[in-house]
This record gives C-alpha cells, sequence and structure tokens, in this order.
C-alpha cells in the first residue's frame, strides 16, 4: 500500500517528525480511505445494511475531501461510489447526479466503465457484469412502471456498435411488450447482480491484500491477547472455497454469455418461452440464492399437493409490504420474511402479476 513502508511509528504520532504535517495526514487518509472501502466491501458481501451505510459515510467523507483523486487511489475510490450506487440502484427516487434522469444504476454503470479501464483481467466477469447493470437499469423502470423513460435511457445506454447489437435488440423488444416479468428481466435480476459484484469484490480484496490497519489492529490484539480465539476462528481456507465454488460460476457466466451474446445466426427478437421453461429458469435462479430456505417452503407446498389456495387479503398485504421492502423479483427473501401460508416464491411472484394487472384496469 502506498505510504504505508516509508511511515515509521515516530512519524505517524509526530515525535521528532521532520516530515511535513500534511504529508502525514495524506498517508493516513490513504490508509482509511482503503480501510473503509475493505469494510464497505466486507459488509456489501455479507448484506449488512446498517454496517454498510454507516461506512458508506465514511467512504464518502473521505472521497469528498479529496481535490484529485491520486492514480494508486481510484480503483479504490470508483469501487466505493459503485457500490453505494448498486446498495441503492432499485429506488428511482435517489439521485446521485445534478441530472435527475440519471438513476442510481446509470451511475453506477459510469463508475463500473471506469474501473474497467483500470484493469487488464477478467474481461469475460467485467462483461457480465457491464450487461448485468444495464439489463437492470431498464428492469428497474419497467418494474415501477415507467416503459417511456426505460425507451429513452435504452438510448443513452447503447451505441450503434455490433457488439451491443444484441442485448440491444433484446432490450428494445422487452421494453414493446411492456412486462416486466419476461425471462432475460427474471433471469438476469437484480439479485444476480449482487452475486457477481460479490464475486468481484473477492478478486479485489485478494488483488490488494491485507489492509495496512487491519494488519495493525490484529498485531495489537495478538500482542495482548485479546480475542485469540476468535481470530483462530476467523480463518477460511480460501483455495477450498474457490474449487468449490469455481464450477458453478464458471457455468453462470457461461449461460449469462449465451443469452446476451448469442451467436449471429441465433439473434432474434425476445419470446416469451413456455411457462414451465420459465418457472424452471426462474427457480433455478432463486435456488442458487437460498437453496435452504427454498427447499424448506417448497416441501411445506408439497405436503398440500397441486390444491389452490385463495389469496386472503391479509396474504395480499404483506406481498405488498414485502415487494415495498425487498423490491419486485426478491420473491425467496419476501417469502421468509412475510407470514404466508403454505406460499412457495412462484406463487409470490404469479400472485404479484395478478395484482399488478388488477391495478391496471
Amino acid at each position: 500500500m502506498a505510504g504505508a513502508a516509508g511511515a515509521s511509528p515516530a512519524a505517524a504520532d509526530g515525535g521528532g517528525c521532520s516530515v511535513p504535517p500534511a504529508e502525514v495526514e495524506a498517508v493516513v487518509a490513504d490508509w482509511m480511505l482503503e480501510f473503509a472501502c475493505c469494510c464497505l466491501c466486507r459488509h456489501f458481501g455479507k448484506g449488512r445494511e446498517a454496517e454498510f451505510l454507516r461506512w458508506k459515510r465514511v467512504a464518502q467523507a473521505l472521497i469528498n475531501d479529496l481535490s484529485k483523486i491520486p492514480p494508486h487511489q481510484k480503483k479504490t475510490v470508483y469501487l466505493c461510489q459503485l457500490l453505494i450506487r448498486i446498495a441503492k440502484g432499485q429506488s428511482l427516487e435517489c439521485h446521485f447526479e445534478n441530472d435527475q434522469r440519471i438513476s442510481p444504476l446509470e451511475s453506477a454503470l459510469s463508475f463500473w466503465t471506469s474501473l474497467e479501464k483500470e484493469e487488464i483481467k477478467l474481461e469475460k466477469l467485467h462483461e457480465n457484469i457491464r450487461h448485468l447493470i444495464q439489463i437492470q437499469i431498464i428492469a428497474v423502470y419497467m418494474e415501477n412502471g415507467y416503459f417511456k423513460e426505460a425507451a429513452e435511457v435504452l438510448g443513452r445506454l447503447f451505441t450503434d456498435s455490433e457488439s451491443d447489437k444484441p442485448l440491444r435488440v433484446k432490450l428494445a423488444t422487452v421494453i414493446r411488450s411492456k412486462d416486466p416479468y419476461v425471462p432475460l428481466l427474471q433471469t438476469f435480476s437484480y439479485s444476480r447482480l449482487i452475486s457477481r459484484m460479490k464475486d468481484y469484490i473477492e478478486l479485489f480484496m485478494k488483488e490488494k491484500g491485507t489492509n495496512f490497519l487491519i494488519q495493525a489492529a490484529t498485531k495489537q490484539v495478538e500482542s495482548e491477547g485479546l480475542g485469540a480465539p476468535a481470530l483462530e476462528n476467523k480463518t477460511v481456507n480460501v483455495n477450498e472455497n474457490d474449487r468449490r465454488n469455481l464450477e458453478t460460476k464458471q457455468r453462470s457466466m457461461k449461460e449469462e454469455e449465451s443469452i446476451t451474446n448469442p451467436s449471429p445466426g441465433d439473434l432474434k427478437p425476445t419470446k416469451i418461452r413456455p411457462h414451465s421453461q420459465w418457472k424452471c429458469s426462474a427457480n433455478r435462479v432463486l435456488r442458487s440464492l437460498n437453496n435452504s430456505q427454498n427447499l424448506e417452503k417448497r416441501g411445506d407446498a408439497l405436503t398440500y399437493g397441486r390444491r389452490r389456495q385463495r389469496w386472503t387479503s391479509e396474504e395480499d398485504w404483506e406481498l405488498k409490504s414485502g415487494v415495498k421492502e425487498f423490491g419486485v423479483g426478491n420473491w425467496a427473501k419476501i417469502l421468509v420474511h412475510g407470514n404466508f401460508k403454505n406460499r412457495t416464491s412462484v406463487m409470490l411472484k404469479d400472485r404479484w402479476r395478478t395484482l399488478c394487472k388488477i391495478e391496471q384496469g
């Protein structure tokens, strides 16, 4: 890390220090910003919203204090800004740019583009995440009923290059359908975007190595004999985890590539697949997000066979509250946190679609 090797303990506390205070502050600010980024990544990966919000304020304050981003801090700053915007990606009322038309995810896309320019590796993961952000920008507008705005943002997102054409054509067809539940949007969901960002964060943290402040704090804790058992329990075999997850990640990335970048002969307007095929695809995505929870709920549903059960007004209220809290598409999370009787995540999705049609008249 920049500045870490050359700063002695004496320089840090100012005792007999010949280094100008401004330079000392700059080094400390570097450490603090990287530590804040590390905390943002960790809490984003664990889904800890309160902790993420706290470190978001710290990171934003440090970034705002920069008159110019140092070259060695560009990736850190871009990643902080990216995560902050993706965390608010489903809220169109939140604005990060002076132009009120720019949604949080569209703003996030600009920082993702900047991150891509700073790296020469991970081309495939970069492409997957870029496509997911682009698709979700459109999806969020459609889920909120803003089809005109979705068409307008499509023009801002894509150039006329041939490489962009397949996805641009598919999204244009989806917007014309005015159906936010088409397979493309359901498969390339906000939840999948979060999952891919966690993959990127893991690689980013490995590349960065252990943060200087964490190293210093760990040595302090170990020297004083504090929390040694806890530190031992935190040990993780990264290589073992990588081997266990590699096959699943590669399969998902190949699936994404086949849909967003088909061969020339496969380029056709988006079509609604048969319900059974779409249902299988949606269930596969949800299982990858929360397999154990879905299996438990699915087991309860099978106990009652295929008997249809009327929706009560209380269940409708629970569903609307869940969508308001977690967003459209997060059916597994809504199912777990809501008070539903013998329902599955697919039932929640179908009921929400029915409620939307009823409200539209």
